[in-house]
């Protein structure tokens, strides 16, 4: 396993890389467990005031009570399958953080994507801690920061079996995005955990 890297985003954004967290068997069963066993959805969300479909599939899930809500959309968390509990305790021991919630994407071909925004909603604080692990194919994470002072567009391309951890201030001043790509590339889930503060 390699050392986790760390990468300064100024103002004072972080983003720490290992692209071999789980070895290459571990994050095979994984994938397949998460693709028979989540209660995967593709619903509607707000865009520039006009609903279009996610271009996605998500699965949310969290302690109970918690709840996030973004792009018109709201999840309610009503616990944790035993694979993603699982894993939850070991990035929070591996990182010295806590997460109470795991939003799940699944991205089916090259088509499926997610578009340049900010992990900036209030009920994440002021400065959220997100750790993404990702399963399957390899796909281009990008960052780009909002005022051009700060910095240029920064891709890493993440491997099954990555873990890629943003901190600081990299919400407030920098934006990213999973871009469609007409190249042929394998199916991919990315397992977004975060720290969700009650209303």
């Amino acid at each position: 396993m390699t050392a986790l890297t760390q990468d300064k985003f100024l103002p004072s954004g972080m983003v720490q890389y290992q692209p071999d967290y789980l070895a290459p068997n571990q994050a095979q069963d994984l994938m397949a467990t998460l693709q028979a066993t989540l209660a995967w959805s593709q619903k509607p969300i707000r865009l520039f005031g006009r609903e279009v479909m996610q271009p996605r599939l998500v699965a949310f899930y969290a302690d109970d009570g918690v709840s996030y809500r973004y792009s018109g959309l709201t999840w309610c968390g009503q616990g944790w399958p035993q694979s993603l509990w699982t894993l939850k305790q070991q990035i929070e021991r591996d990182s010295g953080e806590r997460f109470n919630s795991v939003l799940c994407n699944r991205y089916r071909d090259g088509a499926d994507s997610m578009g340049w925004h900010a992990d900036n909603e209030p009920e994440l604080g002021q400065s959220p801690v997100i750790a993404s692990l990702s399963l399957g194919g390899e796909r281009r994470f990008m960052l780009k920061p909002r005022r051009p002072e700060h910095g240029s567009t920064v891709t890493y391309a993440l491997q099954s079996g990555s873990l890629l951890i943003m901190a600081g201030d990299l919400q407030h001043h920098w934006l990213h995005q999973v871009p469609k790509t007409k190249r042929a590339v394998n199916e991919r889930i990315n397992l977004t955990f975060r720290w969700i503060q009650a209303r």
